[in-house]
């Protein structure tokens, strides 16, 4: 009996351990005081590393101060890059990311909040090419060219939407949109709302497909997958926020 006991003791002592070493990314935060932010910095209206300041600011840059405010914590934002952002969630190099498109690829590995917002692809070209590149059919062609960002969702989209044109994926911090301007290739995707902020910065670039974007997508944010509180969190403040109207009035005040 007495042996039975001792191996009981043990048993639970064993298991206490076990809970308290797989506390939650939550319970990180609050006791570390600190909630950090992967975010690109490339990314207009959303996630923009401004040069003048050197600090960041967009919309994913309010939803992430909003939530540290929630939390009680400061925010440390985290540089990376688009080809990097799961691998850094998934490493503990952050505890989030700023806003990423849902992918069935993205989801293997990391863990999503709930969406907040929704967009669609949209390709770029040179105003003055409009008349010969006017429609998305006419961009799957031997002759084009097509930029796209390395580790984004839209180097997939460009394979499988464009198999006849030549593909050139630029690795961060370089951008897609940087390969039409200097002419190094004819077309870019990315997202409508990044394409509507590029075209009114860059005056020689237009929208090919602005009112019939395609391969529609939701943002959320990149999570460890396997943290459910973390994530249980999230969804919670996220359907808070949604229902004071917190991410329409950040969209509106940024012109997303």
């Amino acid at each position: 009996m007495k042996t039975l006991k001792i191996l009981a003791i043990s048993f639970i002592s064993m298991f206490l351990t076990t809970v308290n070493s797989t506390s939650s990314t939550l319970d990180e935060i609050v006791q570390s005081g600190v909630l950090k932010v992967g975010t690109t910095g490339d990314f207009p209206g959303w996630s923009f590393k401004n040069p003048e300041t050197d600090s960041y600011e967009g919309f994913d840059i309010d939803v992430a101060k909003k939530l540290g405010e929630s939390m009680g914590v400061k925010v440390e934002f985290v540089a990376t890059d688009w080809k990097n952002l799961v691998s850094g969630v998934v490493s503990n190099k952050y505890h989030m990311t700023s806003s990423a498109s849902i992918t069935a690829q993205r989801a293997i590995t990391a863990g999503y909040s709930d969406s907040y917002y929704g967009t669609g692809t949209v390709a770029m070209t040179l105003s003055k090419n409009l008349n010969s590149i006017d429609s998305w059919e006419k961009i799957n062609n031997s002759d084009i060219s097509v930029a796209v960002t390395l580790g984004t969702v839209f180097e997939g989209e460009a394979k499988k939407s464009f198999p006849d044109s030549k593909i050139i994926a630029v690795e961060a911090p370089a951008r897609e949109y940087q390969e039409v301007l200097s002419g190094r290739a004819d077309v870019s995707l990315t997202s409508k709302v990044d394409a509507v902020k590029l075209v009114k910065l860059y005056p020689e670039l237009s929208i090919v497909n602005l009112n019939k974007p395609k391969n529609a997508k939701l943002f959320a944010i990149l999570l460890p997958r396997g943290d459910q509180e973390w994530i249980n969190y999230l969804n919670h403040w996220i359907a808070d926020q949604k229902n004071q109207g917190f991410f329409n009035q950040t969209a509106d005040k940024f012109g997303l």
